[in-house]
């Protein structure tokens, strides 16, 4: 929005459905002016808003960025090339995996990693959702409105989540709570997932939990293997960058939840964003 309404030439480059995590978000409610709105909806809302100035859209997987002075040129995995004088990097997170044994094999045959996305299938049927962070806690919710019954399994004895959407989760009666147990094994039968070995931290004893389904959300990691060289990014592989969201490469900026700060929320990648682009028009313009 704030690159094609400058009068830049803009374009949005992306290798999914425009929205990032916001498509797979049942509800947002800490957008600002909306109390409450699906995820998806809000995510296609910005995306017309966006081309609405201007913007342009490309589908397209970055393999890597060189930079030359203030040239730079985008690699994708198609071979297509793209030269610009800016880029900003809002590639976001991967959900981290388990793993365990089982996982892997299991993809798509019961194992998700997004609730909005695969929850339907399991309708009147019994799942476990590992974690116990906002993102594990709202997904259980989401959860409730298909499945029989949702087992939280987290690894300490409280949660990690906001305190009101803990309430919620306790208050729920299609929730269960299992903690200070790890998921060491996830079953099936050839074809599809029937079941969790949890393990008890400080007793080491093992159950079995007959589930259809596992959703684990236990953290992510910040998609940035395209940064490689650019030495742009701090040990955990976060984008390092200034007030302007600048990073030590001009002309190269990071925002949302690819970036090292201490919230990631969808009103605080709203504003990186709007500073990156503003920041980018005035170095463009010599302003």
């Amino acid at each position: 929005i704030y690159g094609s309404r400058a009068g830049l030439s803009t374009l949005i480059l992306e290798m999914g459905a425009p929205g990032g995590k916001l498509i797979k978000t049942n509800e947002i409610s800490n957008w600002p002016g909306i109390q409450k709105i699906n995820g998806a909806e809000l995510a296609s809302q910005m995306f017309d808003h966006a081309t609405s100035f201007g913007a342009e859209y490309a589908y397209g997987e970055v393999t890597d960025i060189q930079v030359d002075s203030d040239k730079k040129k985008i690699i994708c995995s198609d071979g297509s090339v793209y030269a610009c004088q800016a880029v900003i990097v809002a590639s976001g997170t991967v959900e981290r995996m388990l793993h365990i044994t089982g996982e892997a094999e299991n993809v798509g045959r019961g194992v998700s990693y997004c609730a909005v996305c695969d929850g339907a299938f399991f309708k009147d049927k019994e799942v476990c959702v590992i974690g116990g962070g906002n993102s594990a806690l709202e997904e259980a919710l989401y959860l409730t409105q298909f499945a029989k019954k949702v087992t939280i399994v987290i690894r300490r004895d409280v949660f990690r989540g906001e305190e009101h959407i803990q309430k919620q989760v306790e208050e729920n009666p299609r929730i269960a709570i299992i903690k200070k147990h790890v998921p060491v094994a996830i079953l099936d039968d050839g074809n599809k997932v029937t079941g969790i070995v949890l393990q008890d931290v400080d007793t080491k004893e093992e159950q079995t939990l007959e589930v259809a389904g596992v959703f684990p959300y236990v953290g992510a990691d910040p998609a940035v293997s395209f940064l490689k060289g650019l030495d742009v990014c701090d040990a955990r592989g976060y984008m390092l960058v200034d007030e302007n969201n600048e990073t030590k490469v001009k002309g190269i900026y990071g925002v949302g939840d690819v970036v090292a700060k201490p919230l990631r929320q969808v009103v605080t990648a709203a504003s990186d964003g709007a500073n990156a682009a503003q920041h980018a028009f005035h170095q463009i313009k010599g302003i």
